[in-house]
Parts: C-alpha cells; structure tokens; sequence
C-alpha cells in the first residue's frame, strides 16, 4: 500500500471553487485539517457524495412546452419568471441553474477524490472505481446537456461542451477551458463502459447508488441521444425482463392518498425506480403551485378527458389542482436539520434519476429507428397497460394503423441530426408523447426539446408571446458568471 499520507484527500470539499464560487473556506484551511480518506470505506462514504446534490427537474420543467402561464402572481420569482422567458440568470439559488452547475462539478470533484483516494490505497476497489467512474460521467452528461449543443456528429468537433474534469483539485486558482462536445460524449463513453465493467451491486441501499441496471439505464438514454440504436437495445435487455412487473404499477397508485403516492413515486422500494437520489430542493413545494405550470390550457392539451390515449380512456394519473394548477404526487420534501438548537437546516427531495419506464420507451423508439415497429408496439402496449385507466388486454391494442393515423406527419416538426422517414416520424412522435405525459414535472420533455429540435412558444399571462426558436442558442443555459471569470467561454447569445 502507497502512502496516502502524501495524498491527503478531503470529504466534503467544495468543489471546483475557483471556477464556480470564488476562494472558499475549504482551499483556506491548511491540508493536515482535512478529513483523511485512508480505508476502503472512507471511500465508500465519499463515493456517496458524488451525485448532484441539487435538482434540475423545475429549470427543465419550465423552460419546455410542457407550462403555461397561470398568473398566480403573488408566487412569481425571479429564477421561474427567468426560466419561462429563457433569459440568462445570475441567481444561484435552489434550483436555478448556477445551482445545479455547482452541484455537478461538486459532485464531479467528489467522484475524483474518491478515484485518486483508490489509486493511491491499491487494493481490489474496483465496485467503488466503477462507480465513481459512472458518477462522473452522468454528472458531465447532465452539464453537457444543459449547457452546450445536443450531440450532432456533424458539428460535435467544433461544438463548444463543458470542461471534463479528471483530476480532484489541488491549487488555489486553477483555469478551465470548455471541451469540445465530441470529446465530452468520447470522455463519457469511456467512464461509462469502463464504470458498467466494475460496478457490483452490493450496497446497503442499492436504489441510491450506480447498481448494474441503473448503469445500464444511463447508457441506453447516452445511446438514445447518439443515434446508436443497437446499443439502446443491447443495453436496456436485462432492464426489461418482463417488462410488465419492471415499470411502474400505476393502477396501484390510484388507490393510494396523496401522501402515500408522492412518498411512494421517488421510494426506493419502488421497483420501477433504478437510481434515486437526494437534492437540496425547493421544486417539492414549487411543482405543487408555481406560477408557470399545468394550467388549465396545458391539461386539456394532455391529460383531460384522457387527450391523446390512443384508446380515448382516461390516464389513470392521480391529479390534485391549486388555483388552477394540476399536479400529481412525485416528491416529498423533507427537512435535513443541520443546526437543531438553532432550528437551521435544508429543505430536501428526493428524485428519480433513472427508471424503468423511460428505459422502456427509449428501447421502444429505437426499436421504431430500426423499423422494428412489432417490437416498438410491445414495448408501447406494455406500457400502455399501466397508463390507462380500465385497460382491457384484449381490446386496448395500439396497431401500426393507429400509431399513424392518431400521429401524422407534421412537416418540420421534429428536426433531429438523423433522418426520419414518415412511419418512424409517427412512432417517435407517440413515444415522445408518452414521455411527455409519464415524466410530468420531472423535465426530461426540455431534452426532447433539444435533441429534436423542437420549437417553443411561451404566452405571458398579458398575452405576451415568447418563442424560442429550432436552432435558437438560448437552447443553452448561459456559463455561470463565476465560471466566465475564471476563463469558462461563455455561450453566444
């Protein structure tokens, strides 16, 4: 065993100072103060920290096509008013996006302690290695996504990504330069199969870490948004063994209350959920009566009188409506006590980051990419069955014939990198319609926004129109002002 004394690795660092927040407390405290990482299971322990300690799901949310106005004026704030009309926001407060920048290269910094922590022991840690290595990767993912060009062969060389962060830091002012996309989906890919290779699944709370079905779940949505068909499939196999007992059982659902349901939806004994993990958060309280959300425009759109299920049955979500907001229980906000004396502490929720329904539709769309529509409707039937209220097997059977006439082409609605022919233009428009509906108020709709090239148009509730258009740049979050400063080019605007 190596030395570690000559490596002294903290928990608990924050991350990145520098770039993202300016000098910090921690890089002014002298290295013997900081916590030593000199056992497998101090390892271990730092490896849990290196997930996003923030959630992305409200900046999402709002920004898609997924909200309207509601004019619930005495909630308006400043990051959602923001957001709604994609403008650059300098707030770092919950939930804006400073905030979840922060938290992935946080996270980031984390997954790299722990990586030269094992480096430095020896020893057999390859569980731990695989899994800071798929920590890694996602949270780039998750950076590259927001902040940069969705993946487009063509243009990944010289589109500008995020910078890839490989070494925990080690001096007070350290420059960062962005990489290109190409070259952060090539560094993902190759933390991704290296982390698949190593991670075990031996955790006392499995649900909350990188287990072999959540690393697979990661690759198959890193596929999705490459075009690499057959490595959706190939990846989401094992996933989706009976897939009927793998997605989330919704009938049972709507027997539950609303406290029962919104504990349920992100549980770890949830079979459906494949990664689960903690946030600072306000988005539990926010979802439930923001004033940019399901309003009544939205819902009749999506959910009322059961618009847009192919058997014209209602959904079988359970919805709640707060001056004129619909929600349906997803998150439970906790309260993490950090001072109790003082009564000081953090608002909390956990969320979903990975599940067995969205793996189930992403294999059923490239299943359609590779016109193996037979395939696709199994995957769409199946998860039909627990969509729809009083399903019948034997009648509820969505046909090639309906996919195409409920779904006709609409010319220069859905622009991604690859071409579609008229039936593959159909099925993706089902599918992602039934993602759309399925992740409500968890944001995944922004990134088929973005990998579709979608256009958005957002109206005030003065009747103001705001469209973001197919290839508009405010598709990227601008670069956090502290970053900039410390040499992060910005994105054009």
């Amino acid at each position: 065993m190596k030395n570690i004394l000559k490596n002294k690795i903290a928990v608990l660092v924050v991350i990145l100072s520098t770039l993202l927040t300016g000098c910090s407390d921690y890089l002014s405290d002298l290295p013997d103060a900081r916590t030593l990482i000199d056992s497998p299971e101090k390892v271990s322990q730092l490896i849990t920290s290196a997930y996003p300690e923030s959630s992305y799901m409200l900046m999402a949310m709002t920004m898609s096509d997924n909200v309207d106005d509601s004019g619930i004026n005495n909630r308006t704030e400043d990051l959602e008013l923001d957001l709604y009309n994609w403008e650059d926001s300098s707030l770092d407060t919950r939930d804006a996006p400073t905030h979840y920048w922060n938290a992935c290269y946080k996270a980031i910094s984390q997954a790299n302690q722990a990586l030269a922590s094992i480096e430095e022991l020896g020893g057999d840690m390859n569980a731990q290695k695989g899994e800071a290595l798929l920590a890694r990767a996602y949270a780039h993912f998750m950076l590259v996504n927001f902040w940069g060009k969705h993946y487009s062969p063509t243009t990944a060389s010289s589109d500008m990504g995020i910078p890839y962060v490989f070494e925990p830091e080690t001096v007070l002012v350290q420059k960062y330069s962005r990489n290109t996309v190409k070259e952060v989906y090539d560094f993902i890919e190759t933390d991704l199969l290296e982390g698949i290779s190593l991670v075990q699944n031996e955790y006392d709370s499995p649900k909350f870490h990188f287990t072999k079905d959540a690393a697979k779940a990661f690759a198959v949505r890193f596929y999705l948004y490459k075009g690499d068909w057959d490595k959706v499939i190939s990846y989401s196999e094992s996933g989706l063994v009976n897939s009927v007992e793998k997605i989330r059982n919704l009938p049972e659902y709507a027997s539950l209350s609303f406290n029962e349901a919104k504990a349920r939806y992100p549980s770890a004994n949830e079979t459906a959920n494949l990664l689960v993990v903690s946030t600072s958060s306000l988005h539990a309280r926010r979802y439930r009566r923001p004033r940019f959300g399901l309003t009544v425009k939205i819902f009749d759109q999506l959910f009322a009188s059961g618009a847009g299920n192919p058997f014209g049955k209602s959904w079988i979500y359970n919805w709640y409506v707060s001056s004129d907001v619909y929600y349906t229980p997803k998150f439970e906000e906790y309260f993490k006590v950090t001072n109790a004396s003082a009564g000081i502490g953090q608002p909390n929720a956990a969320i979903v980051l990975f599940d067995a329904d969205e793996l189930l539709l992403n294999r059923a769309e490239a299943y359609a990419m590779k016109n193996e529509y037979a395939k696709s409707l199994i995957d769409i039937n199946v998860f039909l069955s627990k969509q729809t209220n009083n399903y019948n097997a034997a009648t509820d059977i969505v046909t090639d014939v309906m996919v195409k006439d409920l779904y006709p082409v609409v010319a220069d609605e859905f622009t991604p990198f690859y071409a579609l022919d008229d039936v593959q233009r159909s099925y993706v428009k089902m599918i992602a319609e039934l993602k759309r509906r399925s992740s409500y108020h968890e944001g995944m709709r922004w990134f088929d926004v973005r990998r579709f090239g979608m256009e958005v148009t957002h109206v005030l509730d003065d009747g103001t129109e705001k469209v973001l258009a197919k290839e508009d740049a405010r598709k990227l979050l601008q670069i956090p002002n502290s970053a900039i400063q410390f040499g992060v080019a910005a994105n054009p605007r």
